[in-house]
Formats: C-alpha cells, sequence, structure tokens
C-alpha cells in the first residue's frame, strides 16, 4: 500500500495512541510500501505538540491542518472555534516532531468575507511555510445552519463572480510563492503533492473504513453505512458495514477518467476520448479552456475556472 489516509472528519480528536493504534492495525492487514505516505487530517484546536510527537513516532509523516481562514469573522461564519495563530503554533510542531509534509486547507467565499480577507489568509497562511495547500469555494449544504441563515436572510449569498476572482488572487500568488497546481483546488511545493489524493483522480484501488467510506478496487465500488450506530451494529453483529455498492463497466470507468483526469495539470491522454469527443477539443482549445501537449488535454488556467462545463462540452 502507497498511502494511509485519516481523515472525512477530525480523527485527532481521538487520544494519540489510539489513532497510533488504528495504523498498527492497518498495517497487518495492508502492508506498507517503504517511504508510504501516512496522513492525519487535525483542526489546529484538536493537537498538541506531544500529540504530534507521538504521530511521527508511529509513522505519521504528512499532516492535514483545517486552517480555512486567517480572519477571525470570517471562522465565526464558519463555527470555527480556533485563532489564525494556533496554526503558526501547530505548523511549527510538526516540524520539531518530524512531520515530512505539512498541508493547510482554505476556505474562499464566505459569506462577508472580502478579497483583502482573502488576501491575508493566503499571505498568513504562506507566512507558516507549509508544503502544500488547498483551497476550495465554500459550498453551502442544505440542512446546514449555515444553509438556514443564508435562507433567512441573515448572510448573503456566495457569489460565482467572487469564487473567480479568490480563485485567480490564489493562482497568482501561490505561484509566485514557488507552488504549482497540480489539481484544480491543489498547490503544492515540488516533490508535496498529496499521493493519496492523486491515486482518488486516477482512479486507483482503495479501501475505505469508517461510516460512511466509500472503497474501489477494480471497477467494483461500495460504501458503508453512514450512522456510526448502525455501523457499529453491523460489526458487533459480525456482518459487514457495507450498505450497497455498484459494478462499474467500461465505459462507466472511462467517462469517470475523463471526469476526474482533466482536473490535473498533466491532463487527460486524447485516446481516452472518444473519436466524437476528440472531435470537440479543438473547439476547447479555441475557447482558451485547454491545450493539446504530448498527447493530452491539459486544463489551462480559465479551463480549471470552468472545469465542469468543459468536461459537460467533452462529453455531450
Amino acid at each position: 500500500m502507497q498511502s494511509v489516509f485519516f481523515g472525512g472528519g477530525t480523527p485527532t480528536l481521538l487520544p494519540a495512541d489510539a489513532l497510533a493504534g488504528l495504523l498498527a492495525a492497518v498495517r497487518e492487514r495492508f502492508p506498507l510500501a517503504p517511504g508510504a505516505e501516512v496522513t492525519t487530517e487535525a483542526n489546529p484546536e484538536s493537537v498538541d505538540r506531544r500529540y504530534l510527537d507521538t504521530l511521527v513516532e508511529h509513522g505519521f509523516t504528512r499532516l492535514s491542518l483545517g486552517m480555512q481562514s486567517a480572519r477571525s469573522g470570517v471562522l465565526a461564519v464558519l463555527e470555527r472555534r480556533h485563532t489564525p495563530g494556533r496554526v503558526g503554533d501547530v505548523v511549527g510542531w510538526a516540524r520539531e516532531a518530524g512531520f515530512g509534509s505539512v498541508s493547510l486547507d482554505l476556505i474562499y467565499g464566505s459569506p462577508g468575507e472580502t478579497l483583502d480577507d482573502w488576501r491575508a489568509s493566503l499571505e498568513t497562511a504562506l507566512g507558516f511555510g507549509p508544503d502544500h495547500l488547498s483551497a476550495y469555494s465554500l459550498i453551502v449544504e442544505p440542512g446546514t445552519r449555515l444553509a438556514a441563515r443564508i435562507g433567512r436572510g441573515e448572510l448573503p449569498a456566495p457569489d460565482d463572480d467572487f469564487h473567480a476572482d479568490c480563485y485567480l488572487l490564489a493562482e497568482d500568488r501561490l505561484t509566485e510563492a514557488g507552488f504549482a497546481a497540480y489539481e484544480v483546488s491543489n498547490w503544492a511545493r515540488p516533490g508535496h503533492e498529496s499521493r493519496h489524493n492523486l491515486a482518488y483522480w486516477l482512479g486507483h484501488d482503495w479501501w475505505g473504513i469508517g461510516p460512511g467510506a466509500h472503497s474501489h478496487v477494480n471497477g467494483v465500488r461500495w460504501w458503508n453505512l453512514r450512522h456510526p450506530r448502525d455501523y457499529t451494529a453491523r460489526l458487533a453483529s459480525e456482518q459487514s458495514p457495507a450498505q450497497a455498492r455498484e459494478v462499474l463497466d467500461a465505459e462507466q470507468r472511462r467517462v469517470e477518467r475523463v471526469l476526474l483526469e482533466l482536473r490535473l495539470a498533466m491532463g487527460l491522454p486524447l485516446e481516452v476520448l472518444a473519436p466524437s469527443e476528440r472531435g470537440r477539443v479543438a473547439s476547447v482549445v479555441s475557447s482558451g479552456l485547454g491545450v493539446v501537449d504530448q498527447g493530452r488535454l491539459r486544463p489551462t488556467l480559465q479551463g480549471r475556472l470552468l472545469a465542469d462545463a468543459v468536461v459537460r462540452d467533452l462529453l455531450d
């Protein structure tokens, strides 16, 4: 196995020894390759220096921190409790502990956020010296408290034009700082691209463990029950916690390659496209949304902004 990723929540709410024990259990069943990437997500307030020391001692190599913003007002809208300065402390502790790579997650487009707020978040994040940075536009999920506040008119709805301005600012500033966008929402210093996430985008096999986790092996995809109570009840009765599965045929797998690999800077091999789809590539290129290089269709900056539209135009 090339990578292990603890996330989809805040795994560092567990004691450090418990999280290390989970990694040991994974190792017993899925031997790790030498130099495997082992990541945990964390919120800044959920770890301290000793916690991070313990993780490194037990084989963790990469830390992904949910910074989200450097502005306290934006953090309040997102219902995050940490102060921006706490992130810098945690990055420093991670370096001292021996983590080989540190990533920061940022969110842009929160209600009330300004472009100056977003610029401050980028500058603050870069000042902490991360190796990798993810920047995601805010998606308001139905049924959340934030969605209800927007629905009542207490907060403004997200604005697509503002999201585009934030993205372009991120691209300019991160490129200037020595980062390269290797996927639509992810930038890294050379050699610090997330191997685990690249495996998803390149359609590799993976095993997902835990409530709501998804897996994919040899074209078979399955997912577990979402509620922890139901998940643990199944395990207690020695039954599979899987909720459902689907078997992808060759055409479905091909279409997924188009969807996912056009998000990557390396682009999509033209040979993956059907003849009618290859006929539409010239339109994508002439529109400034892509370039053809060494047999691959690669997205331009404008193409990254309109990634979903590029895929739709090719597959229609």
